[in-house]
């Protein structure tokens, strides 16, 4: 198993990950909305790549059975049912409903690795399941950080480096891209103090500064969620457990 990490989206095309196994991070905050929601019971997310998409899908949904959800520059989308807080994602507002879901950055990665062959998400919520999962996936790795507008973000590629040591810890002989190698030692010098780093980051500020701060911590928790979301067929959906 090789794995490497693109530390923004603008460095591929879509057709790069065709064939591939890729993970897409989007800490603050789409991936972690997508774990949450799955693990909460909702049925799939349909992540899109732009407002437009979202409003004309939700236009066909039947009445009760979708949720619009999404946001533009921290805020929730007006007309829209939910915003991009993962506190908002609660059992009793998600269960059993198809949520439509467009955000700045995270969903706009989804959508361009939609020709992988198998596409995750993670985030620091569900890392040991992620990795747990690639590993019996056992193929090559691309980690695809979200990151701002097509810039670079610490907390992603911080996710990044923590899902590569949850994954060499538990499998011998993995190879490392130089990027990965990178994100791996960015991951360990904020390994006991991550919440830290999100408060700290460009991102984290700009959500502190919009009313956000708990989600900070929300979504600097690690491991409690055991959701894997598996993109098929233009949604995601909780994968199925993979034989040892």
């Amino acid at each position: 198993m090789k794995i490497n990490v693109l530390l923004s989206p603008l460095n591929a095309d879509e057709l790069f990950f065709t064939g591939k196994t890729t993970v897409v991070i989007d800490v603050l905050r789409a991936t972690t909305v997508i774990n949450t929601a799955l693990n909460n019971g909702a049925k799939e997310i349909i992540p899109v790549g732009s407002i437009d998409f979202a409003m004309k899908i939700s236009g066909n949904a039947h009445d009760g059975q979708s949720l619009l959800c999404g946001e533009r520059n921290t805020k929730i989308i007006e007309g829209f049912n939910l915003g991009n807080s993962p506190q908002d994602y609660k059992k009793e507002v998600v269960e059993g409903k198809s949520i439509i879901l467009f955000t700045t950055n995270g969903t706009k990665a989804i959508v361009r690795a939609k020709f992988s062959e198998n596409l995750l998400t993670c985030s620091f919520n569900n890392l040991a399941s992620v990795a747990e999962h690639l590993v019996k996936i056992n193929e090559d790795v691309q980690v695809l950080c979200a990151g701002s507008n097509g810039m670079y973000c610490i907390e992603d590629t911080s996710c990044a480096g923590k899902l590569i040591n949850e994954i060499t810890s538990r499998k011998e002989g993995v190879e490392l891209s130089d990027a990965a190698r990178s994100s791996v030692a960015i991951s360990n010098e904020f390994a006991f103090n991550h919440e830290d780093m999100m408060r700290n980051c460009e991102h984290g500020k700009l959500l502190i500064e919009n009313g956000f701060e708990e989600d900070i911590r929300f979504c600097a928790e690690t491991s409690n969620i055991n959701t894997v979301p598996f993109f098929t067929n233009g949604v995601l959906k909780v994968s199925p457990s993979i034989p040892a």
